[in-house]
């Protein structure tokens, strides 16, 4: 049977940071995102506030600055090895985010087979973020769902791998999970944890896993 490996973004595959605070940086907006980070993460505001709120630090905002703030971006090392083993494998690999879809859908040319986050309008915005469009933890599972369907895989087939609460949902409905520099809060509820900078070593805590 094929597995899914789900993995979250910000403070995952990125570390220490996240898309927004990265694509902030390049226009000066560092402050204000990290501020609206610890926000959502202390639960003072929700998701869709977050996205309006950002995209109105964003006016100014062009695909040359998304492009520069993905490559310079601090990722993990050895995603798109891992990426490839997973195919190599007969398993799949995916990407489900609350960051901006036009970010997140550029690690589909990584080796991801699906990319997901939060539907914001096109760069450079000419139109509002329709909160509605906007993901949370529990959207994770529904995704999660959706693709077991499309790839023809069990949830009980499912690693997931993350670093914060907006995770657990996600790691509740899976049998296999690997908190990635993760706090406390989620490494309890993981079965596994890893500490570092290279997804291929907490890759292999559940390559084998079944």
């Amino acid at each position: 049977m094929a597995r899914l490996h789900l993995f979250d973004l910000d403070g995952t595959l990125l570390h220490g940071t996240s898309a927004p605070v990265e694509i902030s940086r390049q226009l000066g907006r560092e402050a204000e995102t990290v501020a609206l980070d610890q926000a959502i993460s202390a639960g003072r505001i929700g998701s869709p506030e977050y996205a309006v709120q950002v995209y109105d630090l964003w006016a100014d905002l062009t695909e040359a600055h998304v492009a520069t703030a993905f490559a310079e971006a601090p990722w993990l090392a050895r995603i798109r090895e891992v990426w490839a083993e997973i195919r190599s494998t007969g398993d799949y690999c995916a990407v489900v985010s609350l960051s901006p879809s036009f970010f997140v859908e550029r690690l589909l040319g990584w080796g991801a087979h699906a990319a997901f986050g939060s539907r914001f309008p096109a760069v450079p915005f000419t139109e509002p973020v329709d909160p509605a469009g906007v993901l949370n933890a529990a959207a994770k599972v529904r995704i999660a769902d959706r693709l077991c369907a499309e790839f023809g895989v069990r949830r009980a087939d499912c690693v997931a791998y993350g670093d914060s609460m907006s995770d657990q949902d996600l790691f509740a409905s899976v049998p296999v999970s690997v908190a990635v520099n993760a706090d406390g809060h989620l490494a309890g509820l993981a079965t596994h944890s890893y500490t570092g900078r290279n997804l291929w070593d907490a890759y292999e805590l559940v390559r084998d896993a079944r």
